[in-house]
């Protein structure tokens, strides 16, 4: 296997990776993204198409193991357990987002590598290590895909297994050669395609579930001697040859960090504030903004227009009128009503508001149009501007060049914690104290000498043992 392809170097980069390498502003960045992961997934907790994949990788696997499945508190095997807690973390849309790859992260390599490590008894460092290695090849994947494969695959299904197969290969404790089969497995495996949005499919958590277990699974299989593409990214029958027409190799190893030194991608990861599709977002705080600074309520609204990229038109666009909550969170038009008439567009206003006359009445006046200015930024940075028309005449401008939760206005710790533990009580899925300790212990995740349960039933429990 020739060593000095971007697939082969972005393999060995992963594999060889150490924590002592990582900068500490980096892994402190990991476990907000760990926290903030742990609430997306007890969110899952209730819902209808979670529920079926949990069910169905309950059926499949042992009825007991080493990993755990976080909604339902059981246990089974390292693939089955990656599989619901995957799908469980992305249906809440509250999952983070790196804005230049287009790709949700902790989704799919959270699930793959905490399953993992759990297995394998593993340090809380191994485990922050291997999601590291994770993020940084997800990341460059989405990146090399390009806009022109975004339009069709959804990336985090697609770019997703490399970085779950990434993350378990770096457990696994795999050398180059073999992660560079991983991949080419992890590769040969990627899917996810956009068309269910038009008919307010479940297909969104099957995508989740399917990279993060598939990336495992090719992990373990390297692990055994399986052998995968060479160059499954970059060849000429490879990933890039079938789903993208504006793919860049040199994007796989954009400032690969040598030693503390170079671009740490996972650093550049947003988080959610708004509980909705992340094109929605820069839109809706811009539409706050106005809303603010003027004193307006949702009454005074007439019609508002949102300036956007081509991205957010390819995902939002075939969503009118949305069938489902989940769907909504898809529907530009939801998102903006919801967060004109309550200030927030959050679990609870998907729940109980999608659906009233006053929601549906401003979301259909509302309307999405391509800005050259808005599209030439995207995806390195997601500018959110509007022209909002009001009952009394006026035209009113916003914008916002950085939206809630992205690096330059992030999230802090609080902020995160509080998210989590608001995520948990909406689905019930842990009470409030049972949130509470497993977070605080989850902040102290670098210490633990084994990574045991996440989520405990009794307070005094601790997620190390």
């Amino acid at each position: 296997m020739n060593s000095t392809t971007p697939t082969a170097q972005l393999a060995a980069f992963a594999a060889n990776l150490r924590f002592d390498d990582i900068p500490a502003s980096v892994v402190r960045r990991a476990e907000d993204l760990l926290v903030d992961w742990f609430g997306s997934t007890v969110a899952g907790h209730g819902s209808r198409p979670v529920a079926s994949i949990t069910r169905f990788a309950q059926a499949m696997g042992a009825q007991a193991g080493p990993s755990e499945v976080i909604i339902s508190r059981a246990r089974t095997s390292p693939y089955l357990a990656a599989m619901a807690n995957a799908a469980a973390s992305h249906v809440a849309e509250q999952d983070d987002v790196h804005n230049g790859s287009v790709f949700h992260p902790a989704t799919v390599v959270f699930p793959a590598a905490v399953a993992t490590a759990q297995a394998l008894g593993a340090s809380g460092q191994a485990l922050l290590t291997a999601s590291i290695a994770g993020y940084e090849v997800g990341i460059r994947v989405g990146e090399f895909l390009g806009r022109s494969h975004y339009k069709v695959f959804h990336t985090t299904g697609t770019a997703g297994t490399l970085a779950a197969a990434a993350a378990v290969g770096h457990l696994l404790g795999l050398d180059a050669r073999q992660m560079q089969h991983a991949f080419g497995s992890a590769g040969t495996q990627s899917a996810g395609l956009w068309e269910f949005l038009r008919t307010a499919a479940d297909s969104k958590q099957l995508h989740t579930a399917h990279a993060a277990a598939a990336g495992l699974m090719s992990a373990y299989l390297a692990q055994d001697g399986f052998t995968g593409a060479a160059q499954i990214l970059e060849g000429p029958q490879g990933m890039a040859a079938g789903m993208s027409s504006d793919a860049d190799p040199a994007k796989l190893l954009d400032g690969l960090p040598n030693g503390k030194d170079g671009r740490w991608a996972t650093a550049e990861t947003s988080f959610k504030y708004h509980a909705s599709c992340r094109h929605t977002h820069p839109a809706a705080d811009a539409l706050l903004q106005v809303m603010q600074a003027h004193g307006l309520r949702s009454e005074n609204l007439d019609r508002v227009v949102t300036q956007v990229h081509q991205g957010a038109i390819d995902v939002l666009g075939p969503v009118l009128r949305p069938a489902t909550v989940h769907q909504s969170k898809f529907s530009m038009g939801t998102v903006l009503a919801l967060v004109a008439r309550f200030g927030q567009a959050g679990l609870a206003e998907f729940d109980r508001h999608f659906q009233d006359d006053s929601t549906q009445s401003l979301r259909d006046r509302v309307t999405m149009e391509l800005d050259a200015e808005v599209d030439s930024a995207y995806p390195r940075r997601w500018i959110g501007k509007v022209t909002v028309y009001t009952r009394d005449g006026r035209v009113l401008h916003g914008r916002v060049d950085e939206p809630k939760g992205d690096p330059e206005n992030t999230l802090s710790r609080e902020e995160i914690t509080a998210k989590a533990l608001r995520l948990a009580a909406f689905s019930g899925g842990a009470t409030a104290d049972e949130m509470q300790v497993s977070v605080n212990a989850l902040w102290q995740i670098a210490s633990a000498p084994v990574i045991g349960k996440l989520l405990r039933p009794h307070q005094k429990e601790s997620v190390h043992a």
